[in-house]
């Protein structure tokens, strides 16, 4: 991947063609998939750099979606964008209700438990049954371990503070 533009937010990936017209099937990292339908202003990356593109027809298919890029009219166009990440400006993401937030505000906080550094926020997975932090080692942590915490308001995350850049947790720092 090239150069990440921290005003971007990848939300999804062109992951071939689809059929002879130009479409293009897309798996979408947004919640639910359909989401990143309503975008406007995609920026596709490729050969390393961000391109605008708009798409003009786009639909569910399957597990993921399909979509038609303005002036992306045949089977080759579309192959030259397949496997280029799909992103949209941080600013057109909707607000979030008070204490909401999105994985990438979470990746790179440190988490600490009863005062003592675990490590940051590596990124973030998605079980089934709740969200969990893939919390790794820094500078200063406890330990090398990397560890797995559950993203379980009040019981296991008691706090998050964006400006300080911490999540406290109540977690045995043994397990």
């Amino acid at each position: 991947m090239g150069e990440q533009d921290p005003e971007l937010l990848v939300i999804g990936h062109i992951s071939g063609v689809y059929g002879v017209k130009g479409w293009v099937k897309i798996h979408s990292y947004t919640e639910p998939v359909e989401n990143l339908l309503g975008y406007r202003g995609w920026m596709v990356q490729r050969r390393g750099k961000w391109e605008s593109l708009a798409i003009d027809a786009g639909k569910r298919h399957g597990k993921g979606l399909i979509a038609h890029i303005k002036g992306v009219d045949d089977r080759d166009a579309a192959a030259a964008l397949s496997g280029g990440e799909i992103a949209v400006l941080r600013e057109q993401l909707p607000e979030l209700e008070a204490d909401q937030y999105y994985w990438y505000q979470l990746e790179g906080l440190a988490v600490v438990a009863n005062g003592e550094l675990l490590g940051q926020v590596d990124h973030m997975l998605e079980t089934g049954a709740n969200d969990v932090m893939v919390v790794k080692p820094v500078t200063g942590s406890r330990d090398k371990r990397e560890r797995l915490i559950p993203w379980l308001r009040d019981s296991v995350v008691k706090s998050i503070d964006l400006q300080e850049r911490v999540i406290e947790v109540d977690w045995d720092p043994e397990f």
